[in-house]
C-alpha cells in the first residue's frame, strides 16, 4: 500500500443504520401512495379549515367564546347555505338535464342531416362516418364493455359521496381542534424558538387562509355574473354553465380561459349575437379580475411574482393534476414564508457572529 492510499472502514452499525434509513424513506413512499386518496381528502379538509377558521374566530369575538359552539355553528350555518343553495338551482339543473336529454334527438336529427351548426361541423369533418366506424369496429366489445361501465360509474359516485362525508368530518374536526394541536406543536419546540415558530404559522395561516377565501370568493363571482349575462342572452342551460365557470376558475391561469371557451363555444351554437356577447363579456371581466379583482384580494396574502405562481401551477398540475394546480400556490406561499424566514435568522446570526478570518 502507497503512503497517498487510505482504508476507509464502516461499522457494522453505519451500514445497519443507513440501510434501515433508506427502507424507512422507501416504505414511507410506499404508504404515501398508497393512502394518496385519503391524503388528498385531508388536504382539501385543510384548505376548506382555513378558509372557514375567519368566520369561527369572528363568532368567538363576538360572543361566543367557546370554540366548540363557534365552529358548530360555522358549520351549520356552511351546510345551510349549500342546501339553501341546492334547494334553489338543484331543480333547475335537473331540468336543464332533462331538456338537453329531450332535445337531444333533434341534435342528432340536425347531425344526421346536416341542418344547424352541428350538421354543418358534421359535414365538414365527416363525424358521422367516424362515430359509425368506431361502433362498427367496437362491436360487440363495446356493448359487453357497458356492464364494466356502469360499476365504474357506480364505484365513482360511491367514493364522491363518501369523500364529501369525511371532509365534512374532518374540516369539523380540524374547525374544532386545530388550535390546540398547534399549540401541542410549538410546546415540542425550544424555549427561545417558540416565539419565532408562532410568527411563521401566523404568517403561514394569513397567507394560504387568504388565498383559499380570495380564489373562493372570486369564483363566486365570476359564476354569478356568468350566469346573469347567460340568463340575459337566453342562453340554454344558463346555470349549469354558470356553475361550469365557477368550478373552472377557481384552477389559477387556465381555468378562467378554458370556462371561456366552453361557455363561449356553446353560446355560438345557440346563436351568433349571444356568442359575440359571450365573447366580449368573457375577455372584459377576465381583465378585471386580473387587474382589479385578484391584486384586491391577495396583496395582503399571497405575494408572488407571476413567474412564480406559473412555475408553482405547472408542477403542481403535474404531480398531483387539478388539486395539485389547485394547492400549488398556497404551498408555494408557505415556502416563501418559509425561506425568508431561515434567510432572516441566517442574516441575524450572521450581524451577531464575528466575520471568518
Amino acid at each position: 500500500m502507497t503512503p497517498d492510499e487510505r482504508i476507509v472502514r464502516f461499522r457494522p452499525t453505519t451500514i445497519l443504520a443507513v440501510l434501515g434509513i433508506t427502507f424507512g424513506f422507501l416504505l414511507l413512499l410506499y404508504v404515501t401512495w398508497l393512502s394518496r386518496q385519503v391524503l388528498t381528502w385531508i388536504l382539501v379538509a385543510i384548505f376548506l379549515t382555513l378558509a372557514l377558521n375567519p368566520a369561527v374566530e369572528a363568532l368567538q369575538r363576538r360572543g361566543l367564546r367557546k370554540r366548540g359552539l363557534a365552529a358548530a355553528v360555522t358549520f351549520l350555518l356552511v351546510i345551510g347555505i349549500i342546501v339553501g343553495a341546492g334547494t334553489l338551482f338543484v331543480p333547475t339543473l335537473v331540468d336543464e338535464a332533462k331538456g338537453f336529454a329531450d332535445s337531444l334527438p333533434e341534435y342528432v336529427r340536425d347531425v344526421s342531416e346536416g341542418r344547424g351548426p352541428l350538421g354543418e361541423l358534421s359535414e365538414r369533418y365527416n363525424l358521422e362516418e367516424r362515430v359509425r366506424a368506431s361502433v362498427k369496429d367496437g362491436g360487440a366489445g363495446g356493448l359487453l364493455g357497458l356492464s364494466g361501465t356502469a360499476i365504474a360509474v357506480t364505484e365513482n359516485v360511491l367514493t364522491f359521496i363518501v369523500a364529501i362525508v369525511t371532509i365534512a368530518f374532518l374540516t369539523f374536526f380540524m374547525l374544532l381542534e386545530g388550535p390546540k394541536w398547534m399549540e401541542r406543536f410549538y410546546g415540542l419546540l425550544p424555549e427561545g424558538l417558540q416565539q419565532t415558530w408562532r410568527g411563521i404559522g401566523e404568517q403561514i395561516y394569513r397567507t394560504v387562509g387568504g388565498y383559499v377565501t380570495g380564489n373562493l370568493l372570486i369564483s363566486l363571482i365570476a359564476g354569478i355574473c356568468s350566469t346573469i349575462v347567460l340568463l340575459i342572452m337566453d342562453v340554454p342551460y344558463a346555470f349549469a354553465l354558470g356553475l361550469l365557470v365557477a368550478i373552472l376558475d377557481l384552477i389559477p391561469l387556465a381555468g378562467a380561459t378554458l370556462a371561456a371557451i366552453l361557455v363561449t363555444t356553446v353560446a355560438f351554437l345557440s346563436s351568433v349575437p349571444a356568442g359575440i356577447v359571450l365573447l366580449i363579456f368573457f375577455v372584459v371581466y377576465q381583465q378585471i379580475e386580473n387587474h382589479v379583482l385578484q391584486p384586491l384580494v391577495y396583496s395582503r396574502t399571497v405575494q408572488l411574482s407571476p413567474l412564480a405562481i406559473l412555475v408553482s401551477v405547472l408542477i403542481g398540475a403535474k404531480i398531483a393534476g387539478v388539486l395539485g394546480a389547485l394547492a400549488a400556490i398556497p404551498v408555494a406561499g408557505a415556502l416563501q414564508v418559509l425561506i425568508l424566514a431561515w434567510l432572516g435568522a441566517r442574516r441575524a446570526r450572521a450581524g451577531r457572529e464575528p466575520a471568518p478570518v
